[in-house]
């Protein structure tokens, strides 16, 4: 019986074959296939092409910005007011009738306010107390209710 079927199946893909009709309908889909699939494949050329222009366009306007700041350097490079601070700080040189006050370093530092220390190491020292997976979570509570850790 089954021999009967697996017969009945091949002689009817074999009646297809010799099928016009059906020959058309591959070779029409085989076409419309082939006509999507180049499709695709333009419209990704395009979309890749696109990619590279954007970045191109944003590289334009950074080289842009990047001369412009350039250009004020020089500016401000050519104003009497740089060429004053260069002479005060290379040359210690100073305006007609400024005086020099020389105040020692621990004079100076004896009258100046202690500044909180945030030296990285403590802080990654603290880090480093608690488990990777807690820090995680703790870095996105930190991250979530806008904390300043």
């Amino acid at each position: 019986m089954i021999q009967k079927l697996k017969n009945i199946d091949k002689k009817a893909i074999l009646q297809n074959l010799r099928d016009v009709r059906f020959l058309g309908f591959m070779v029409f889909g085989v076409m419309v296939l082939l006509a999507s699939w180049s499709g695709v494949r333009v419209i990704e050329a395009n979309y890749v092409l696109q990619k590279q222009i954007a970045q191109l366009d944003q590289q334009n306007v950074v080289d842009q910005l990047e001369n412009d700041n350039l250009r004020l350097k020089n500016d401000y490079y050519k104003t009497d007011t740089y060429l004053e601070l260069q002479a005060r700080k290379a040359l210690g040189k100073g305006a007609p009738g400024e005086t020099l006050i020389l105040v020692p370093k621990d004079i100076a530092l004896k009258y100046a306010k202690e500044l909180p220390n945030t030296d990285k190491t403590e802080q990654k020292q603290t880090k480093k107390d608690k488990p990777t997976y807690r820090q995680n979570f703790d870095d996105w509570i930190d991250f979530i209710f806008h904390r300043n850790s």
